[in-house]
């Protein structure tokens, strides 16, 4: 499986149920990496989504422990277990998790591959991704340096 987010360069990734900075190009980036394929998000991920809709054209899995959950458009699990049910029969390579912060943590050890935009500025955040740096994994590609409303990014991918 694979794990897609975009970070600032202490590892933040949102605050108060956002994004920390609005970036076109990585949202397109996001939609070409995810477009046909499965992601796996927490409730209020999904929430943020525009209209709190699934994302169209993605196999959508919700993982909630509120056992009432229902999101149309969506595959809700309440488990990891059931997770991995969920994504049996598709390939690995197709399934990305998607944040928030709980998801991540609850299945990056399940990840092989980092699709990572790398912001190079600081926000105040209230969630963060682990370091991937300091946990030792690589970097096996990563693009040019891109500027869009003033912020510096690229994107990276790390390999455990």
């Amino acid at each position: 499986m694979n794990a897609i987010v975009v970070v600032d360069e202490n590892w933040a990734i949102g605050r108060d149920g956002g994004l920390l900075v609005h970036l076109p190009g990585d949202l397109k980036y996001y939609r070409k990496k995810t477009l046909g394929k499965v992601i796996v998000v927490g409730r209020k991920t999904l929430e943020s989504f525009p209209g709190g809709r699934p994302l169209p054209d993605r196999t959508n899995i919700v993982l909630t422990s509120d056992r009432g959950y229902r999101a149309d458009g969506c595959i809700v699990c309440h488990s990891i277990d059931e997770v991995m049910e969920a994504v049996k029969d598709h390939d690995t390579d197709d399934v990305f998790i998607a944040g928030g912060a709980q998801v991540y943590e609850q299945l990056m050890d399940r990840c092989d591959d980092f699709y990572v935009t790398k912001i190079y500025d600081a926000f105040e955040a209230d969630r963060y991704f682990p370091d991937l740096d300091a946990a030792g994994f690589r970097v096996v590609w990563e693009s040019d340096m891109q500027q869009e409303n003033g912020i510096s990014y690229r994107f990276l991918k790390y390999r455990r």
